[in-house]
C-alpha cells in the first residue's frame, strides 16, 4: 500500500472520528428529553408514545452532519436499530415567480395596476406553472417561460458544528453550512416529547427576487441487508412492498401512495415516512395524487427515502357520453394541467422551512401506518359533539354529468370522496364555465331544476347537499352566494324582464341584472354572500375595492373565503398574509366579518388526495337538517359567526369572551394532534392590527388544554383567537366585535 494511499485512509479516519463540536448553551436538561455528548457525537433520548423511548445520535464526517443512528425501544425492551450512518438529502427546483393576466386585468379595471401592487400581488397568484417550460399563452405576462429558468439543485454541507436548543418538550438540533442552488442556512432535527415524530428540515434563504420552487427531503443510507423492503397502501388500499431486487435507480421512484405515507421495513421495527399533512400542499384545480413519497436505490447494499413534490400537474380524467362534453372536458383537463402549478412562494429574505416527518417505531408496517395516521384522525374531519362539517366552493358540473348521463341516480365520484372525509355538508358552486350560468330563461332554469333534484336526489340522513353558485356579476370580483333553500334565479335580466316573475313551472323566479337585484334576492330569501379567494383571480384588488360600498357594509355581505393559497413555507400560519390580512382588514374597515372554508377545485375522485388541500368549517349546529327541512339555521350560525375553520389536526370545542369593561378574556378548549406550537388572541381597532403570541411548545402531541388570554380591551374594536400547531396546522374562530 502506498504512503499516499495510506495518508488519505488515516485523514479519511481522522474526519470520521473527530470530536462534534455542539452548543449546548441553550440546551436545559428535563425529564424525558436529554441531549448528551457520547462518543464523539451527539445522543437525543426521548420519551416517545406511552411506553415507548426513542434515540437520535449524530455527528459530522468531513463537513456533512449524517445520523449515526435512528433507534427505538418498547418498555423495558431492548432498543431497536432502525438505521445506521444515514445522511439527510434536499433537493430544490426552481423557477420564476410571474403574477397571473387575470390578476393584472382585474388591478387594470379597478385603476390599481401600479408596479407596487402588481409586485405584491404576484406572490398571491394561482394561475403559475414556474417548472413548465415554455407554458401556454395568456396565462402570465412575459412568457413563454425559457430553459434556464429552471435551475436544479441538491444540498451540500460544509457544517463546522451543531447547536442544541430546549424549546418548551422539544429539542431541535441544527448544523450550519447548507448550500442548496440560490438557497443557504441550516439543516435542523427535532425531537417531541411524549411522541416518536423527529422532523427533518432544511431551513434556507434566497436573495432572489421572484422565486417559486419545490423541494425533495429524505435520508440516504438505509442498508438493505438490515432494512430489506418499503412498503405502501396504494391508492385503492392495497399494501404493496418493493424489495430492492431490482437494479440501481438513477431517479427517486415516486410512489402513489395512500395517505401520502410510507415505511421502510427493518428487522425489529420501522420508519414511516411523510411529509406535514397541509402546509406542505399548494392549491390547485384537483387533487390527483401525484407521488409524495419516494424511494431510490442506490447501489446493491443502500437505498435512500423520503418525500418531494412533482414538478408539474397531470391533467383529470374526462368524462362525459356526448361528444361535445367528452370534448369539453378534455380541453379543460388540459388547460389546468399545464396552466396551474404554484409551487411554493420564496420571497427574498425569508427562511424557508422544508420539513420531511419520520416517526419511528418497535412494530411492523400496518401498526406504524395506524400511530403516523393519528396525526390526521386518519385523513377524517374528526365528529365533534354538537357541530357539523362544512366544506364548501366545488365546481364539480353536477347538474350537467347527471344530464349526460341519462339519470338523476348516477352517483358521481366526489359524493363517496367528500362522505369519506367525514363532511356532513358540501355547499356547491355549479354553473362556473358549464351549464348555461348566463342565459335569463328557460335553458338555465331547466338547469336550476336538474341541480336541484340531483342535490336531493344525494342527499342523505347525515350528508346534506347544498346547490350554491359562484357568481362573477355586479358586486365586484367572485363571490359564493349561499340561500337557505332552492331558489330559482338568473345572473342576467334582460330589458323588460321583471326582477320578480311569477313562473307557471318554477314558481318564484328572479332575474338579477345590478348590485340592487342581488341584494334584493338576498334580502328576501334571507341570503347571504362572501369574497371567493379576495386579493387573487378575478377577485384581485378585493374587497378592498368595495369597502365603502352599501353592499360591502351589509350583513348580506359577511365576509371572504379562507384557502391555502399561496403556500410560504416562512410562514407558521396557513394563508397567513392574504386571508388573515383580508380578515383583519375587513373588520378594521366595516363590523363583523368572517372568513369561511372553502376549496375552489373541480372534479374529484375516492383515490385523490383531497384532505391535504382542504379546510372545513365546524358549524354550531346539533341536527343536520334534510334538503327539504329549512336551511336558516345553518345560516345563522354561520351570520353569527358560530363556526370555526380547520385543517382538521387542531379543534376549538368551545370558545368565548369573559369579563366586563376593560378587563376582558378571550377563552377556548382545544384539542390536537401534533405537537402545538402558539395560541394567539389578534385584535384591532378600527385602523390598526396587533396579536398577543402565546407560546404553547410545552405541549405535546395528542393534547388538550383550555386557554386563557387576558387582554385590555380599552380602544379595542374586536378580537379573534387561533392556534396552531409545529406542522402548520391549525384553527381559528371568527372575530368578535367589542363595540
Amino acid at each position: 500500500m502506498t504512503c499516499k494511499l495510506l495518508l488519505l485512509l488515516a485523514a479519511a479516519a481522522c474526519a470520521w472520528a473527530a470530536p462534534l463540536d455542539c452548543d449546548l448553551s441553550d440546551y436545559r436538561a428535563s425529564d424525558g428529553l436529554r441531549a448528551e455528548m457520547i462518543e464523539s457525537g451527539l445522543t437525543l433520548t426521548w420519551a416517545g408514545a406511552p411506553g415507548q423511548d426513542v434515540r437520535a445520535r449524530f455527528a459530522i464526517d468531513g463537513g456533512s452532519p449524517v445520523v449515526r443512528e435512528l433507534a427505538v425501544r418498547a418498555a423495558g425492551g431492548a432498543w431497536v436499530i432502525l438505521g445506521r450512518d444515514l445522511k439527510p438529502e434536499f433537493a430544490v427546483a426552481t423557477g420564476i415567480r410571474r403574477i397571473a393576466e387575470t390578476q393584472v386585468n382585474r388591478l387594470k379595471v379597478l385603476g390599481m395596476a401600479t408596479p407596487e401592487n402588481i409586485e405584491r400581488d404576484k406572490w398571491n397568484t394561482f394561475w403559475d406553472s414556474p417548472l413548465v417550460v415554455p407554458g401556454l399563452p395568456g396565462i402570465n405576462p412575459n412568457t413563454p417561460r425559457r430553459k434556464e429558468e429552471v435551475r436544479r439543485a441538491t444540498a451540500a454541507y460544509h457544517s463546522t458544528g451543531c447547536k442544541v436548543k430546549t424549546d418548551g418538550a422539544r429539542l431541535e438540533v441544527s448544523f450550519d453550512g447548507l448550500d442548496m442552488g440560490i438557497f443557504s442556512g441550516r439543516l435542523q432535527f427535532t425531537a417531541y416529547k411524549g411522541t416518536n415524530l423527529l422532523r427533518q428540515e432544511a431551513i434556507a434563504k434566497t436573495e432572489e427576487p421572484s422565486v417559486a420552487y419545490n423541494y425533495r427531503a429524505g435520508l440516504r443510507g438505509f442498508r438493505i441487508a438490515s432494512a430489506p423492503r418499503v412498503t405502501w397502501q396504494d391508492v385503492a388500499r392495497g399494501w404493496q412492498k418493493y424489495e430492492f431486487g431490482g437494479t440501481p435507480n438513477q431517479d427517486p421512484v415516486a410512489l402513489r401512495a395512500r395517505n401520502r405515507l410510507m415505511m421502510v421495513e427493518t428487522g425489529g421495527g420501522s420508519i414511516a415516512v411523510f411529509p406535514p399533512p397541509h402546509k406542505f400542499f399548494w392549491a390547485r384545480e384537483f387533487e390527483m395524487n401525484l407521488g409524495y413519497v419516494w424511494y431510490r436505490k442506490e447501489d446493491a447494499q443502500t437505498f435512500a427515502a423520503g418525500v418531494r413534490q412533482a414538478d408539474h400537474e397531470e391533467g383529470y380524467r374526462p368524462y362525459g357520453n356526448s361528444d361535445e362534453l367528452w370534448q369539453q372536458q378534455v380541453a379543460s383537463s388540459r388547460m389546468m394541467a399545464k396552466g396551474n402549478f404554484a409551487l411554493y412562494n420564496a420571497p427574498p429574505g425569508t427562511w424557508q422551512r422544508m420539513a420531511v416527518y419520520y416517526y419511528l417505531s418497535p412494530e411492523g408496517s400496518a401498526k406504524t401506518q395506524q400511530a403516523a395516521l393519528a396525526f390526521t384522525h386518519d385523513d377524517r374531519y374528526k365528529q365533534l359533539p354538537g357541530f357539523q362539517v362544512a366544506a364548501c366552493h366545488f365546481h364539480t358540473r353536477f347538474h350537467e354529468e347527471e344530464l349526460d348521463s341519462g339519470t338523476m341516480d348516477l352517483q358521481p365520484p366526489w359524493i363517496p370522496t367528500l362522505r369519506e372525509l367525514g363532511i356532513n355538508i358540501a355547499m356547491m358552486s355549479d354553473f362556473h364555465g358549464d351549464g348555461h350560468g348566463e342565459d335569463s330563461g328557460a335553458p338555465r332554469l331547466r338547469d336550476l331544476k336538474a341541480y336541484f333534484d340531483a342535490s336531493r336526489r344525494h342527499s342523505d340522513r347525515d350528508f346534506l347537499i347544498m346547490p350554491g353558485e359562484e357568481p362573477n356579476a355586479y358586486l365586484g370580483g367572485h363571490y359564493t352566494m349561499m340561500l337557505p333553500k332552492p331558489v330559482y334565479w338568473t345572473r342576467t335580466r334582460e330589458s323588460g324582464q321583471p326582477l320578480i316573475e311569477n313562473n307557471a313551472e318554477y314558481g318564484t323566479v328572479y332575474h338579477t341584472g345590478s348590485i340592487a337585484d342581488v341584494m334584493e334576492v338576498l334580502n328576501r330569501e334571507n341570503g347571504f354572500v362572501w369574497q371567493s379567494h379576495p386579493r387573487t383571480k378575478d377577485s384581485a384588488g378585493y374587497p378592498e375595492a368595495v369597502r365603502e360600498s352599501a353592499h360591502f357594509r351589509s350583513d348580506r355581505y359577511i365576509g371572504g373565503a379562507f384557502e391555502s393559497l399561496p403556500v410560504d413555507l416562512s410562514e407558521p400560519r396557513l394563508c397567513e398574509t392574504r386571508c388573515f390580512g383580508a380578515l383583519d382588514d375587513m373588520n378594521n374597515w366595516a363590523g363583523p366579518k368572517y372568513l369561511f372554508a372553502e376549496a375552489d377545485t373541480y372534479v374529484k375522485y375516492p383515490e385523490d388526495e383531497t384532505y391535504p388541500h382542504l379546510a372545513v368549517n365546524y358549524i354550531k349546529l346539533s341536527k343536520l337538517p334534510a334538503f327539504d327541512d329549512d336551511w336558516n339555521p345553518i345560516l345563522q350560525a354561520i351570520r353569527a359567526g358560530d363556526y370555526f375553520v380547520t385543517s382538521g389536526e387542531v379543534l376549538i370545542s368551545n370558545w368565548g369572551l369573559e369579563g366586563a369593561g376593560s378587563q376582558r378574556a378571550l377563552s377556548a378548549d382545544v384539542q390536537w394532534t401534533y405537537p402545538l406550537e402558539f395560541a394567539e388572541m389578534v385584535w384591532g381597532d378600527g385602523e390598526r392590527t396587533g396579536r398577543q403570541i402565546v407560546r404553547a411548545t410545552e405541549h405535546p402531541a395528542f393534547g388538550t388544554h383550555h386557554f386563557k388570554i387576558p387582554f385590555d380591551a380599552t380602544g379595542k374594536k374586536w378580537v379573534r383567537f387561533a392556534v396552531w400547531d409545529s406542522a402548520g396546522n391549525g384553527a381559528f374562530t371568527q372575530p368578535v366585535h367589542l363595540r
